[in-house]
C-alpha cells in the first residue's frame, strides 16, 4: 500500500470527474460502414465488424485491454481482399454495449468470441489476439481446438512462468488494488492513457490527439468503466506452462522487442512450449506492431496465412 499511496495522490490531482459519453454519440463518432451488431445472450449488444469476401478464409482479431477493434485497422487494410476479417469490441470496450452488473472474464470472452463466429457462419478460423486479446486467444485453442486452423498471438498476455516482469506500471497496477480500482472508476483518464499510450506504441508521434481521443472517449461510454475496472484477465482453471505443449494448432508468435507492457521474454516462451510455433520479434517495436509497423508485420501474418491448409 505504501508503493501505491503515491500514485493514488497523483490520481485525486488529475481534476474533475468525467461523465458518460452516450452510446448514440460514440457510434456517430467510431461505427463505420463495415459496423454491425448483434444482439448476444446476457443482454450484451456486441460491436464487430465483418470485412473482406464472404467465402474467404476467415480471421477473427480480439483486441487488448482498453482498446477496441480499431487496432486491427492498419492489418484489415492491407488484408481484406484475400480474407474475410472479423473482429469485435470485447464487453467493456468500444462500442459494446453491457447490462449493469456485467462481469467480464476470460473466460466469458472466450465464450463469446465461440458464439458470435457461430452466429455468423465462422465455424473455422484463424484467432488473432493482441495482449489481453492474446489470452483470449490462446485460452480459445485450448477450449476450442476442433474450430481453429490457425493461432496468431501478438504481444499475448497471460504466460505463466516464473520470474517475468511485475508486470505494466500505472493504471493497470492499480486495477489490483480495490482503492486504486475505486478512484479509477472516477478520475479523468486523459493523462493516465496519453501516458499509457506512449508506452505501448513507444513512437510517440502514432499518439495522435485523435488516437488518445478514441481510447478516453470510448472509456466514458456507460458502464465501461465499471467493467473494466472489475475485469478479470485469468482462467477459470489453473493454467501451467505443461498445458501450452497440448495445443496442435499451428500458431505465429509475434512480439515487440522493447515492449513495455508484456516483456518479450513472454513470446519466446510460448513459442517454446506450443509445439511448431514460429516466432517473430521487432527491434524497436512496442507492445502493438500491427499499428507501429503494420507493413511488415501485415507481410509476416499474411506469409503464415498462407501456408496454412485451406
Amino acid at each position: 500500500m505504501k508503493r501505491l499511496l503515491p500514485a493514488l495522490i497523483a490520481l485525486l490531482a488529475l481534476g474533475a470527474c468525467a461523465g458518460d459519453i452516450p452510446f448514440k454519440d460514440l457510434e456517430s463518432r467510431y461505427a463505420n460502414a463495415a459496423s454491425r451488431f448483434a444482439e448476444m445472450p446476457g443482454d450484451l449488444r456486441v460491436h464487430y465488424r465483418d470485412q473482406g469476401p464472404s467465402g474467404a478464409p476467415v480471421v477473427v482479431f480480439v483486441h487488448g485491454f482498453a482498446a477496441n477493434l480499431d487496432a486491427w485497422e492498419p492489418w484489415a487494410m492491407r488484408l481484406q481482399g484475400d480474407y474475410r476479417l472479423i473482429s469485435l469490441d470485447l464487453p467493456g470496450h468500444g462500442l459494446t454495449r453491457t447490462p449493469a452488473g456485467y462481469k467480464a472474464s476470460l473466460d466469458r470472452d472466450v465464450e463469446l468470441v465461440a458464439d458470435l463466429t457461430r452466429r455468423l457462419g465462422a465455424e473455422h478460423f484463424v484467432v488473432v489476439g493482441n495482449s489481453m486479446g492474446g489470452a483470449v486467444a490462446w485460452n480459445f485453442a485450448m477450449t476450442h481446438p476442433e474450430r481453429l486452423r490457425g493461432l496468431v498471438l501478438v504481444d499475448a498476455a497471460g504466460w505463466p512462468g516464473q520470474g517475468r516482469s511485475s508486470g505494466p506500471p500505472g493504471a493497470f497496477k492499480l486495477l489490483a488494488n480495490p482503492v486504486g480500482r475505486s478512484m479509477l472508476r472516477s478520475i479523468d483518464p486523459k493523462p493516465l492513457a496519453k501516458r499509457g499510450l506512449k508506452s505501448a506504441y513507444l513512437d510517440e508521434t502514432l499518439v495522435t490527439p485523435a488516437l488518445i481521443n478514441r481510447y478516453v472517449q470510448l472509456a466514458r461510454a456507460p458502464g465501461h468503466r465499471d467493467v473494466l475496472t472489475s475485469q478479470t484477465s485469468s482462467p477459470g482453471r489453473p493454467v501451467t506452462a505443461a498445458d501450452f505443449n497440448a495445443i496442435r494448432t499451428p500458431t505465429l508468435v509475434m512480439a515487440g522487442e522493447n515492449d513495455k507492457l508484456i516483456p518479450v521474454a513472454d513470446a519466446r516462451a510460448f513459442a517454446a512450449a506450443i509445439p511448431g510455433a514460429r516466432l517473430v520479434t521487432y527491434a524497436g517495436v512496442g507492445h502493438v506492431p500491427m499499428e507501429q509497423l503494420p507493413d511488415r508485420s501485415a507481410q509476416d501474418l499474411r506469409a503464415f496465412l498462407a501456408e496454412l491448409p485451406r
